[in-house]
């Protein structure tokens, strides 16, 4: 008999446009796991209503994301795409978890602190309680692998935390699910102006997404930030040219790469020609992606479709996990 796949879930955030680091830090290891794993990859609507999105763009924002993750290689026949809040499992079970969950410790996460700064006036308590919705959004499929970054360490800890304690007092039933990535280290895509990485809502000019034209791909990299150097051969990269080096790794032909690497040993690059170079070949890499996502979006009724075959698959999951959830506690009546 066939070894059953382990089961992987991961989900992003309907907020902004999806950018060159969510393909290369994530979306890339998502379309290599389809082919190993069961996969449940959702859209967090219910996430993104901490910040109080305008109702106005919520359904568009979800479709939009939907169509550039199937635009960049998942396929819905390999995996289970779906919404949040279709799975109505995940609110019973995130009511249930809530009672295992104790304010000091969500009130020391650091994506708490980071959004109490950011939106003094609106600390809900859908932002406090937000690692429990997260680790239920795991915790719920029985997941044994999450494709975390370094910034949701912590919130897979307190998943791992939770499974431990609704075991330690009801009975066995979570496994304590484990980060997962390819290699050693994820990609982290560098922002153009040389501040962090890019962002899906700070400094729109030095973020490339998904659904950039070509003429707006050119500008941003033209623009991008580069350092003279000393003059003499051999001398370090400076972070900046870094940067557009380990870009072109990720759109340009080998020999591309080594030419300007070259180049710079030699004190001879000439940086005007290097970005142009950059330009042309991530235009080349984003269209097909923009393009089909773009058609995607046309296609409502075939988006719906998937999300509702990926839902069902969900949530027939799900309500599995509930009802023993619900029976170790004691709370099946019938």
């Amino acid at each position: 008999m066939a070894k059953e796949k382990e089961i992987v879930v991961s989900g992003i955030r309907p907020t902004g446009y999806l950018h060159l680091g969510n393909y290369f830090g994530a979306i890339r290891n998502y379309v290599r796991m389809q082919e190993e794993f069961n996969c449940y990859f959702f859209v967090a609507d219910w996430h993104s209503l901490t910040t109080h999105p305008d109702p106005k763009d919520l359904q568009g924002n979800v479709m939009r994301v939907l169509a550039e993750n199937i635009a960049s290689g998942l396929d819905p026949e390999k995996v289970s795409l779906y919404v949040q809040s279709d799975i109505k499992e995940i609110a019973e079970l995130y009511l249930l978890m809530n009672n295992l969950a104790y304010m000091g410790e969500l009130e020391k996460v650091p994506t708490f602190k980071d959004k109490v700064r950011q939106q003094p006036d609106n600390v809900n308590a859908g932002l406090l309680t937000y690692p429990v919705l997260m680790s239920v959004d795991i915790l719920i499929q029985r997941a044994v692998k999450v494709p975390v970054g370094k910034d949701q360490g912590q919130h897979l800890e307190m998943a791992r935390n939770f499974a431990q304690r609704f075991n330690r007092r009801y009975g066995q039933l979570f496994p304590e699910p484990e980060a997962f990535n390819y290699g050693d280290s994820l990609v982290r895509i560098a922002s153009l102006d040389g501040n962090g990485k890019m962002s899906k809502s700070e400094n729109e000019m030095a973020t490339i997404y998904l659904a950039d034209d070509d003429e707006k791909i050119r500008k941003k990299i033209s623009k991008a930030k580069t350092d003279s150097g000393n003059g003499e051969p051999g001398a370090p990269m400076p972070e900046s040219v870094q940067n557009l080096i380990e870009l072109m790794k990720l759109v340009s032909t080998a020999d591309v790469v080594k030419f300007y690497e070259d180049a710079w040993t030699n004190q001879n690059i000439r940086f005007g020609d290097m970005k142009k170079q950059l330009g042309e070949d991530m235009v080349k890499f984003i269209t097909p992606i923009r393009e089909k996502a773009a058609a995607l979006q046309q296609d409502k009724d075939f988006l719906r479709k998937i999300m509702k075959a990926g839902a069902e698959k969900a949530r027939a999951n799900a309500a599995q996990t509930l009802q023993q959830a619900q029976k170790l506690i004691g709370i099946n009546y019938y």
